[in-house]
């Protein structure tokens, strides 16, 4: 690609701080059939005020007894250790271990009655991440395929126009992989084609260990505390030195090895360069884009606010993406299945997974509240199923848990319109199954689509031209 230093953009500041990036980002390779003449498309904003959702995916399956539809007065081994505390909403408890949550309910919301039929952990972060009961033909718990239903966040950044340099949907901090290194399917793109694939922000490395939330809130599901320090929160960064002089560079040679460092990274952090050419161009170029995805240089009392642990850092960077204008941001908090907690379930809530969620969470909402953009962005926090009534222990374990139960699971719902303290759905005495206001997936993603503003009839197109309808359930009865 040629560049031609004569171009019109040299004759004012800003115009040359535009067509610095520009030469950035075409030095990179990102421009493809991308024009500078489309960086004044790239900045424009749609007009109206348009909502937004962070979905809080917790892999592994979060027990609805130690968490948000504890039951008392059930038999030892159905209550469990943990204990009820009256939250802000009369009548509305939840667990001992949240207590920030509790004083925080007049911004959420509970349904205790989301219900689908798998036991089984591919089968079920498929459903719950693409918003589908049934299995799509062909799969294969192993591995994704193109063949699967596409995500709800592949669903949003397909469907949703992108009005600025960065995509309308993106899932951080990390794809999810279980710890034999097979990645989870039901992430993808799937029948919308690989190209849809939802933008993946990679802050956290893999570890087939890591459980919970580094540092400080790392453990082992059996052994307890597990502190891992090699596993660091990483930010994207594109820019290029200041040292680098673009109006006179003479070292070619050495700025294509910058450049190439660069590409590199970009890759690895986006996933391929070409589909995220223009999210380069706002990296570059606009200071407010690149600070959306740092963290570690906020203050320290917002980092402290949120915790500075992976939970902390990932919900505070998706926080600082919607206000940059990203519409829907899927986190996952914890990797590897991390709150799978069929043995020593209550020490490894209690020490390890309640603080750091309590506190990033809580810190969340109330960002949100005081910058003004709850009421326009919608909270899920959800699993990819609850756990079972009785609690056991395993054979290999000292310490007892619950087993996977996909019949019913508690979500927490906030932001967006939700009506605060409000309870949808009830389940038995034993909280294993619905009683009333039974729902599905399929109601929870019309919930996010109803939110990000689809329309009922809208379609999406498979891979084969075929058009498939968005919506196949009813958004939840939980909105003002």
């Amino acid at each position: 690609m040629s560049l031609d230093f004569r171009s019109p953009f040299r004759h004012s500041s800003a115009a040359k701080s535009t067509r610095r990036a520009a030469v950035k980002a075409g030095a990179l390779g990102l421009f493809g059939g991308f024009g500078m003449e489309h960086l004044a498309a790239l900045e424009k904003k749609g007009g109206g005020k348009k909502k937004s959702v962070i979905y809080i995916f917790l892999s592994g399956g979060l027990a609805q007894h130690e968490s948000f539809d504890m039951k008392p007065d059930a038999p030892s081994e159905i209550r469990g250790e943990f204990r009820p505390i009256a939250t802000k909403t009369p009548g509305v408890q939840i667990c001992e271990h949240l207590p920030e949550l509790a004083k925080r309910s007049d911004k959420w919301a509970l349904c205790r009655s989301l219900s689908h039929g798998s036991n089984e952990h591919s089968d079920g972060h498929l459903i719950m991440m693409t918003g589908r009961t049934d299995l799509p033909p062909g799969f294969d718990r192993t591995k994704p395929k193109e063949s699967d239903w596409p995500s709800v966040a592949a669903l949003a950044g397909h469907m949703l126009p992108q009005e600025g340099a960065l995509p309308p949907a993106m899932v951080l901090p990390e794809k999810m992989v279980h710890r034999t290194g097979r990645t989870i399917p039901g992430q993808f793109g799937g029948l919308l084609g690989r190209q849809n694939d939802p933008f993946f922000l990679e802050a956290s490395k893999f570890n087939p260990k890591g459980y919970g939330a580094y540092p400080g809130y790392d453990f082992h599901h059996a052994k307890g505390a597990d502190d891992r320090n090699d596993l660091h929160f990483r930010t994207v960064s594109l820019d290029l030195p200041d040292s680098v002089d673009f109006e006179r560079f003479q070292d070619r040679l050495g700025l294509r090895r910058i450049l190439d460092g660069q590409r590199k990274h970009l890759e690895e952090a986006a996933g391929g360069m070409d589909r995220y050419r223009e999210m380069a161009v706002g990296l570059l170029s606009d200071p407010k884009v690149q600070s959306a995805f740092d963290v570690h240089g906020v203050d320290e009392k917002t980092q402290s606010r949120y915790g500075k642990n992976a939970f902390g850092w990932s919900l505070l960077m998706a926080r600082q993406l919607v206000e940059s204008g990203v519409r829907l941001v899927q986190v996952n908090l914890g990797n590897n299945e991390t709150w799978d907690t069929h043995q020593a379930a209550f020490p490894n809530l209690r020490d390890y997974l309640f603080p750091p969620t309590d506190r990033a969470v809580s810190a969340l909402l109330d960002d949100l509240s005081e910058s003004g953009m709850l009421e326009d962005t919608l909270v899920i926090v959800a699993s990819e199923f609850g756990r079972t009534p009785k609690i056991s222990t395993l054979a290999s374990a000292t310490l007892p848990g619950r087993d996977h139960w996909g019949a019913v699971q508690s979500v927490l719902l906030a932001g967006g319109g939700i009506c605060g303290g409000a309870v949808l759905g009830e389940t038995d005495k034993l909280g294993g199954h619905p009683v009333t206001d039974g729902r599905r997936p399929e109601d929870l993603a019309a919930t996010i689509f109803d939110v990000l503003g689809f329309p009922r009839e809208a379609h999406w197109m498979d891979t084969a031209g075929r058009p498939m309808p968005l919506y196949l359930g009813e958004p939840l009865e939980l909105f003002g």
